[in-house]
C-alpha cells in the first residue's frame, strides 16, 4: 500500500492535486481537516482555523506529535487500498508515516496572492478572512519548535516531491502525473 502526504501553504492547492489523485489515480481520501472538524463538532466549539489549530495542537500533545495521521493511517490501512493524507503540519507526521512503509510526501506552494484569491473564490467557513488574517495564520503555522505545533516551513522541506502552483491546474496535474509515473516505477 502506497501512502501519499500532502503539505503546503494556505490555499497552495492541496485539495486540488488530492482531487486529482483520487478522480485519476483512485486513491482513497483521508482528510486531517475532516477529522479535525469532527472534534471540534464534539466540543462545539466555531468551525475556524482557530479552532482547528488548537484542536490539533491540544490532541498532538495529549497523544503523539502523529496522533492525527496516525488515526487516519489505521483508517487507510483497513481500507488496504493506495491512500492520500491530506493537510500534513508537523515533521512528526512526516516521520511516523515515513517509518510505516511505502510512504510519498508531497508539497505544494504558490504566490500568497494567488493563494489568497483561491481560498476567496473556495469560500468554506474557515477561509472567510482578510488578506492580513491569511497571513498571520500563516505565519503562526510556518515555524515552531514545540513538536506538538505546525512546523510548515519544515514539512515543505522534507517533502519528497514539491509542486509549484503559480499556474493554472493542467500544468499542476502535469507535475502530478509526473512525480505519479516515477512513484509507479519505484
Amino acid at each position: 500500500m502506497i501512502i501519499i502526504g500532502i503539505t503546503g501553504t494556505l490555499g497552495a492547492g492541496k485539495g486540488t492535486i488530492v482531487d486529482y489523485l483520487i478522480n485519476q489515480k483512485k486513491l482513497s481520501h483521508y482528510s486531517v481537516r475532516a477529522y479535525l472538524i469532527r472534534e471540534i463538532e464534539k466540543l462545539g466549539l466555531p468551525n475556524n482555523r482557530d479552532s482547528m489549530t488548537l484542536v490539533a495542537n491540544r490532541l498532538r500533545a495529549e497523544n503523539s506529535p502523529s496522533f492525527i495521521t496516525d488515526e487516519l493511517y489505521e483508517e487507510a490501512l483497513i481500507n488496504g487500498k493506495n491512500a492520500i493524507i491530506e493537510s500534513i503540519r508537523t515533521p512528526g507526521e512526516i516521520e511516523a508515516l515515513r517509518a510505516k512503509g511505502k510512504f510519498y510526501l508531497f508539497a505544494v506552494d504558490a504566490k500568497p496572492e494567488i493563494r489568497y484569491k483561491r481560498i476567496v473564490q473556495r469560500a468554506s467557513e474557515t477561509d472567510k478572512i482578510s488578506f492580513e488574517t491569511f497571513l498571520a495564520n500563516e505565519a503562526r503555522e510556518m515555524n515552531s519548535t514545540d513538536p506538538n505545533k505546525q512546523n510548515l516551513k519544515k514539512c515543505i522541506a522534507m517533502a519528497d516531491f514539491t509542486f509549484d502552483n503559480n499556474g493554472d491546474f493542467d500544468r499542476l496535474h502535469q507535475q502530478v502525473e509526473e512525480v505519479m509515473t516515477k512513484i509507479s516505477e519505484v
